[in-house]
């Protein structure tokens, strides 16, 4: 039996890897981790995709000590949400440092205990924030510390690593899901459901990709496949 764990946010993201997964696996696994977050919507949010969608089990994980360290305006009310500003340089106030490096961890722990050969996570390279945990050499960094660690083989999964948010939607809409992504996760960083605030970068990014995909459906669908190999 193929299982696999996803890491999921109930964000449009790590919802489209769960989609693709249960299509992929005969048993996948949902893991959401519960920082204190500024927006504790997105629990709720992916437990009720998690269940919808039909995942095996979905676990929330207590990893509330990343509050206590790590400095964001995801995790700090005092901290403004920027608004998107294509000059901005630099890291964002809404990266959380650390972040990645221990979900991704706790995920490979957590696949070693439900016998899983795989984590996914919808990290990306491509249309990103420059959060340096998203990058394809840290996640392959790591989970080559992951395997020498725990003795024990477990791939990281990265399907979006080189789509843009256009060529998501096209792969959502490939798995005939479009609908429920765009209507039922929360990717704002206001804490917004479905198409969000239409403010933040995340909200920024979304709409941008969808209207790319919509005035060219087509094409992006036909290079969303080659870059996945999916027919």
């Amino acid at each position: 039996m193929k299982r696999a764990v996803v890491v999921f946010s109930g964000g449009q993201d790590s919802t489209t890897c769960l989609i693709q997964a249960l299509q992929q696996y005969d048993e996948v696994h949902c893991l959401t981790f519960d920082y204190g977050q500024r927006h504790r919507a997105e629990i709720e949010v992916a437990r009720e995709l998690a269940q919808s969608l039909g995942a095996r089990a979905h676990k929330v994980l207590d990893v509330t000590l990343l509050n206590e360290l790590a400095v964001s305006s995801l995790t700090r009310d005092s901290i403004p949400v920027p608004a998107w500003d294509p000059d901005a340089s630099g890291l964002p106030s809404t990266f959380v440092p650390g972040r990645n490096i221990l979900f991704l961890t706790l995920a490979s722990i957590y696949a070693y205990q439900v016998e899983a050969e795989a984590v996914i996570t919808g990290v990306c390279e491509t249309d990103f924030s420059g959060y340096p945990d998203c990058r394809d050499e840290f996640v392959k960094a790591l989970n080559h510390a992951v395997e020498l660690g725990m003795a024990r083989a477990v791939r990281f999964e990265t399907p979006l690593m080189w789509l843009n948010k256009a060529e998501t939607w096209a792969l959502a809409d490939y798995w005939q899901q479009l609908a429920r992504v765009r209507n039922d996760t929360l990717t704002c960083y206001n804490g917004i459901k479905g198409d969000g605030c239409g403010e933040c970068a995340a909200c920024h990014l979304r709409a941008n990709g969808l209207r790319d995909y919509q005035l060219n459906s087509a094409a992006v669908m036909q290079e969303m496949q080659h870059k996945t190999g999916l027919r």
